[in-house]
């Protein structure tokens, strides 16, 4: 549609992750009205971001070392791992300030559709963590949806009889929402997960 530069640049950003058509064409014009200090801060951090950023040898999160900052605080329990899909999960559990353990980074969920097994995921590492016999909890903190639920059931059945004890997150419904717009499998959860309160 446009010409040469242009097209090329809606072309790259419509590949990314969640960019539509018009979501490319919108961001490609929004650089070219910037100026140009701003485009070349863009430039330089996309730049470090893949000269720098790493993955944790340990974990699998990203980071600027051989090892993440989390994998490398003493002050962590490291009987506990907390297993997610993705690094972005790590965030968003560390938010909660809940969770003072440590991570196993899986780099996605079994997904047969999409010809994801377990083989393409960093599992062997996860079993390789817990050899020595420090780890006592694996919480899978996968994704609530067919693929995380796929997984964590395929790690549990794994991990169950190593002796180490296996729990998954609760889920259910969210703070705020009405009973009437739950879908089955959510209000089933959180019949399964009701917890007594009171005396």
């Amino acid at each position: 549609m446009y010409e040469g530069a242009v097209q090329d640049l809606i072309d790259e950003l419509g590949r990314l992750p969640g960019v539509g058509p018009k979501s490319a064409q919108r961001i490609a014009f929004h650089l070219l009205a910037s100026d140009p200090a701003d485009v070349r801060r863009l430039t330089d951090a996309l730049t470090q971001v893949k000269e720098k950023v790493r993955f944790c040898e340990i974990c699998g999160n990203v980071a600027e070392d051989v090892q993440c900052k989390i994998c490398r605080d003493p002050r962590r329990n490291p009987a506990t791992i907390c297993v997610v899909e993705e690094p972005k999960d790590v965030v968003a559990i560390e938010r909660t300030r809940e969770f003072r353990g440590r991570y196993h980074v899986l780099g996605g969920a079994i997904n047969p559709i999409e010809n994801v097994g377990p083989d393409d995921l960093r599992i062997k590492e996860l079993l390789t963590r817990l050899a020595d016999g420090t780890v006592t909890e694996v919480i899978l903190a996968t994704d609530p949806n067919v693929e995380g639920e796929a997984t964590a059931t395929y790690l549990a059945r794994l991990l169950t009889p190593m002796g180490v004890r296996v729990t998954r997150l609760a889920s259910g419904l969210p703070v705020g929402g009405d009973l009437e717009y739950a879908d089955e499998v959510t209000l089933g959860r959180a019949f399964e997960g009701r917890r007594v309160i009171g005396a």
